[in-house]
């Protein structure tokens, strides 16, 4: 049996339908002996659907990781991912969240082939797995422009998106990282911050590697991402009511359109 190259993150709060969705569909699009993959539930509890599911895989490592009072949800995904991370030994090493959907057969080739460019690549992947209609860019920054007015006048910040530190890093929803790189610096996902991967990214560059962000334009072709799909499922963590409503559409809407009812049916994709 081949050794896996690859090993996949995937870190799991009380989402029973999309995290089964995930991993059948990563179970459909991937030949099993080229990845490990490490599922981390976070304190979902003995009740949740998901949990229950994660326990039923006999082809996955399961970690049930119990949260910390207090901490926060971002909190929580940076130390699961850290833990887990303890645990690698393949060459590399990928983070997805459960709301993260590969599309295609050849998804893992793909990314592996853009971080096989160069020795010195040390993560690829995206800032938003997303794109945009140009209405919506155009009015950005017209947004932008009357921004860059008003804020000065009124002595608040004005938020210059990719720059200083707002800059953009490999989002943890698609990220593959070199893992001696990763060793060789004790970098982990976390390092104290609540968001993950950005402490990463920046200290992989300052040592000199390149971080290579895939367009979304063409990364969207292999896989899909339900933003926030987490928070929304579960608005205890703190979602605004309206967020929540708009989100749920949009979750529906993909749903839908990937025909999730027919690959939710097929329990052979457990095995």
């Amino acid at each position: 049996m081949a050794t896996p190259e690859v090993t996949v993150l995937i870190p799991n709060y009380r989402t029973p339908k999309i995290t089964r969705l995930c991993l059948r569909i990563l179970r459909k699009h991937t030949d099993p002996a080229r990845i490990k993959v490490i599922a981390i539930d976070n304190g979902s509890g003995e009740d949740d659907e998901s949990l229950q599911y994660l326990r039923t895989l006999d082809w996955i490592e399961l970690i049930e990781r119990q949260v910390v009072p207090g901490e926060s949800p971002g909190a929580s995904h940076v130390a699961a991912l850290d833990m887990a991370l303890e645990r690698v030994t393949t060459p590399y090493v990928m983070s997805i969240h459960t709301d993260t959907f590969v599309l295609r057969d050849d998804w893992l080739d793909y990314l592996l082939n853009q971080i096989k460019k160069d020795d010195n690549i040390a993560g690829v992947g995206s800032w938003k797995l997303e794109v945009k209609p140009a209405w919506k860019l155009f009015l950005k920054k017209i947004e932008f422009m009357i921004q860059s007015i008003i804020y000065p006048l009124i002595g608040k910040e004005l938020i210059t998106e990719g720059r200083g530190k707002h800059f953009h890093y490999l989002r943890s929803h698609l990220a593959l990282y070199r893992t001696d790189l990763l060793k060789k610096y004790a970098i982990s996902f976390g390092a104290g911050e609540e968001t993950a991967g950005k402490v990463l990214h920046k200290t992989l560059e300052e040592h000199g590697h390149e971080m290579v962000f895939i367009p979304s334009v063409e990364l969207i072709r292999y896989a899909v991402h339900l933003n926030h799909a987490t928070m929304i499922l579960n608005p205890e963590l703190g979602s605004r009511e309206k967020t929540v409503r708009k989100g749920q559409k949009k979750i529906q809407a993909m749903l839908k359109k990937m025909q999730a009812d027919e690959i939710l049916a097929d329990d052979s994709l457990d095995h």
